[in-house]
């Protein structure tokens, strides 16, 4: 896996009032995860209420996309805390 400061950044779109949105694919750049966690993160509903872009993608802006990862390493480490009990 390249290191995250070897990646060249994600290009987001933003809004008027400054919320950075991405699709899928540009979030898995973003947050240097495989595409399919991003999907793993929708399909357990660590990343939902989608807007859609021009082109009809889901769209999800940078706080709900923390948000998701937030939720899924503090799901993470309460597995490894169950496991180690």
């Amino acid at each position: 896996m390249d290191h995250p400061a070897d990646r060249s950044p994600a290009q987001g779109r933003e809004d008027a009032d400054g919320t950075v949105w991405f699709t899928i694919r540009e979030a898995a750049a973003f947050t240097g995860r495989a595409l399919q966690t991003i999907y793993s993160w929708e399909n357990r509903g660590h990343l939902s209420g989608p807007r859609h872009d021009e082109r009809g993608r889901r769209i999800y802006s940078q706080r709900q996309i923390a948000a998701a990862e937030l939720k899924a390493r503090q799901n993470a480490a309460g597995v490894r805390r169950l496991a180690a009990s």
